[in-house]
C-alpha cells in the first residue's frame, strides 16, 4: 500500500491534481495516522494493545482541497474506516438512540457508541460543524465512548475547533467537547489562498440567473428532455412521516426553493431525496437573508446533502450562488454552500447517467 504522500504525488504526475503547497504541508499528519495503524501489533500475554494514534482535524477556507485529502486517505487505510459527512452521522445517532429508548434503554449512548466502535477503526467526517442544540448536548458523551474505545478520528471542518456552536444555545456546557477534541486530535489549517472548486467551473449551463422568463425557458426544455414530458409524484417515507414531491421522473426531480425549504424539512428528508434522485431541479432561489434565515438554513443542509450524494443540481435563481447571501447571520456559513453550487456547476459534475 502506499503511502498518502506517494498517493498524492502519483495523482499530480498523472494529472488529476493540481500541486498546492497547503495540501503538501497536510500529507505528514495524514501519514502519520495511516503509518501508526498499518503498523503489526505485537501479541503476548502480558503485552498491552498500543494507543492508537492521535487524529487530525484539518480545517481551513471553502474549496482548499480538505474533502479531497480526506478521500485520498481512507483509500490508503488497511484497517476498518468510515467516511461519513457529520451531518449524516449525527442523524444515524438520534435515530438509533431514539429506537433504543423506545426500547427501555434510559441511557443509550453507551450502546451507540460501542455498535459504532466495534465496526470501525478509523471515522472520517466531512464538514463538522454543530449548530443544533440536540447535537451539541450530546457529542461530548459520544465522542468520549469513541476515543475510549480506541477510533481514530479524523475531520474536515471550515471552522478552528473553537469557533464551533459559536453562540449557540448554552454553548458552556459544549466546551469540553471542544476541550476534548483538542485533546484527541492535532488541529492543522490547510492556510490555501486558492478555491480549487472555482477551477471546475467549465461545462453545460445549469444554474440561470437572473430568474426571468428565458431562464424559465430553460428550465422546461432540460424538463422535457429528461422527463420526455411525464411526470408522477415522489413520495419519501421519513421517520414515520411522508414527504411528497409532485413533480418527477425516473430519478429527475423538480420543485421550488419554497418546496423544499420553506416546510419543515429537515437533514433526514433531504438525505432521503438525495439518495432516491440523480438530478434535482429548483427553481426560484430568492435572495437570503436574516428575513428568512429559517429557509436559507434549510437550503445550506439541502445542499450539502445534495452535495455528498453527488446530485445533479440545475437551478433557477436570483442571482450568483456568492450573492445570494452577503450579509446578517449565516453569511459565514453560506460561503460553503456557494462554493459547493459552484462546484456543482461542473459539465463532469453527478455520479450516474439519466
Amino acid at each position: 500500500m502506499q503511502s498518502v504522500t506517494e498517493t498524492y504525488r502519483a495523482r499530480v504526475a498523472e494529472g488529476r491534481l493540481k500541486p498546492d503547497a497547503a495540501q503538501e504541508d497536510a500529507l505528514p499528519e495524514l501519514e502519520r495516522i495511516r503509518a501508526a495503524l498499518a503498523a503489526p501489533v505485537k501479541k503476548g500475554l502480558f503485552r498491552r494493545a498500543p494507543e492508537p494514534p492521535r487524529g487530525l482535524y484539518l480545517w481551513g477556507g471553502v474549496g482548499r482541497g480538505k474533502s479531497m485529502l480526506m478521500d485520498l486517505f481512507v483509500e490508503t487505510l488497511t484497517v476498518p474506516a468510515r467516511r461519513v459527512h457529520f451531518h449524516a452521522f449525527m442523524q444515524e445517532i438520534h435515530r438509533e438512540m431514539h429506537r433504543l429508548r423506545g426500547e427501555g434503554v434510559e441511557d443509550p449512548i453507551k450502546p451507540v457508541a460501542k455498535s459504532v466502535s466495534d465496526s470501525v477503526r478509523v471515522l472520517a467526517f466531512d464538514e463538522m460543524q454543530i449548530t443544533d442544540i440536540t447535537d451539541a448536548m450530546i457529542v461530548g458523551r459520544l465522542f468520549e465512548q469513541l476515543f475510549d474505545a480506541g477510533c481514530v478520528v479524523v475531520t474536515t471542518s471550515n471552522r478552528v475547533p473553537d469557533d464551533l456552536y459559536k453562540d449557540g444555545l448554552n454553548r458552556q456546557l459544549f466546551l469540553p467537547f471542544i476541550a476534548l477534541l483538542k485533546e484527541r486530535l492535532v488541529v492543522h489549517e490547510l492556510a490555501s489562498d486558492r478555491d480549487h472548486r472555482q477551477d471546475r467551473l467549465a461545462g453545460a449551463q445549469v444554474y440561470f440567473h437572473p430568474n426571468d422568463a428565458a431562464a424559465r425557458g430553460e428550465i422546461e426544455k432540460i424538463w422535457s428532455e429528461l422527463t420526455h414530458d411525464t411526470e408522477e409524484t415522489l413520495t419519501l417515507h421519513v421517520q414515520g412521516r411522508e414527504v411528497e414531491l409532485p413533480r418527477y421522473h425516473n430519478a429527475v426531480a423538480r420543485a421550488s426553493f419554497y418546496e423544499l425549504c420553506g416546510r419543515a424539512l429537515g437533514p433526514a428528508d433531504y438525505l432521503m431525496l438525495a439518495d432516491a434522485v440523480r438530478v434535482l431541479i429548483i427553481e426560484d432561489i430568492p435572495r437570503l437573508s436574516r428575513q428568512n434565515f429559517n429557509e436559507a438554513k434549510r437550503f445550506v443542509t439541502l445542499i450539502d446533502a445534495l452535495y455528498e450524494a453527488r446530485v445533479r443540481v440545475i437551478a433557477t435563481a436570483v442571482d450568483v450562488p456568492e450573492s445570494l447571501y452577503i450579509e446578517g447571520t449565516g453569511s459565514f456559513e453560506f460561503e460553503r454552500t456557494a462554493s459547493r453550487l459552484r462546484e456543482m456547476q461542473a459539465a463532469d459534475w453527478g455520479s450516474a447517467e439519466v
